[in-house]
């Protein structure tokens, strides 16, 4: 994920100054091919392709921000190159996937309902390559853009696995793609995971999650991945209520 890695510190000076390096660029590449792929496959009517694609977007493009850190090979190129590639997989994508296979039949709401998640996607690449020295690193300032594209992938390719046809979904992706746009450039915080640090020992409950979530993931991947990316999307409001009803209270405390 894009918004998971220091690839994009473009305000770092000695990010700047370094070249291109292969290596992780690979992967961006990688992940900007799956993200072509899955266009082409939406162009042909292939949507549980064009889903499954965007999720291996999503492995690629996590896996280049580590493998530029292991390898200490971060530069500027690298930051540019992952942004771009980000909107054509995260932005551009799952936007056409939606409206190919069920926004369509909506009319002119149809492609407005993907442009909002289109400039969604946009807007919070450009927000965060601008705020990454600025904004506390446990927590993201809007939805991450592949967590919002694995949203709307993930309800395409469940809906598809159970035979539901886009015109019948047509609403349901219409709702939520556009609350997948609004909520990338939202204020609301969503955890960000960056304060774990896998390098160090961990309890041994953490390896058992990881075995179960494997698991889960394994006994039905469409459901499973939607279930827990609309979970997280869900997550932000859910914390912003709970910090919402812990500042009442504490500001009722102080008037009594």
């Amino acid at each position: 994920m894009p918004e998971l890695h220091p690839r994009k510190s473009l305000m770092n000076p000695e990010i700047r100054r370094r070249g291109i390096y292969v290596l992780p660029n690979l992967f961006t590449t990688a992940a900007l091919f799956a993200g072509f792929f899955a266009i082409v496959q939406a162009m042909n009517q292939r949507f549980e392709v064009s889903a499954v694609a965007i999720f291996l977007a999503m492995v690629f493009d996590g896996l280049d921000g580590r493998v530029a850190r292991l390898t200490h090979t971060q530069s500027a190129f690298g930051a540019e190159y992952d942004s771009l590639s980000d909107m054509v997989s995260f932005g551009v994508a799952p936007a056409l996937v939606a409206y190919e296979w069920a926004l369509k039949g909506l009319g002119k709401l149809g492609w407005i309902a993907a442009f909002i998640y289109c400039a969604g996607a946009a807007l919070r690449l450009a927000r965060f390559n601008t705020n990454i020295d600025v904004v506390d690193k446990r927590y993201f300032q809007g939805l991450p853009s592949p967590a919002a594209a694995a949203l709307v992938a993930g309800l395409v390719w469940v809906m598809i696995d159970n035979d539901w046809s886009g015109n019948e979904a047509r609403w349901y992706a219409c709702a939520l793609t556009i609350f997948a746009g609004f909520t990338m450039v939202s204020n609301v915080r969503y955890y960000s995971g960056k304060d774990i640090n896998l390098r160090k020992s961990v309890p041994f409950m953490m390896v058992v999650a990881f075995a179960i979530g494997f698991a889960l993931v394994s006994s039905y991947p469409p459901g499973v991945l939607f279930a827990l990316f609309l979970a997280y999307a869900l997550s932000g409001y859910v914390l912003a209520g709970w910090s919402f009803v812990g500042r009442r209270r504490t500001a009722g405390k102080r008037v009594e």
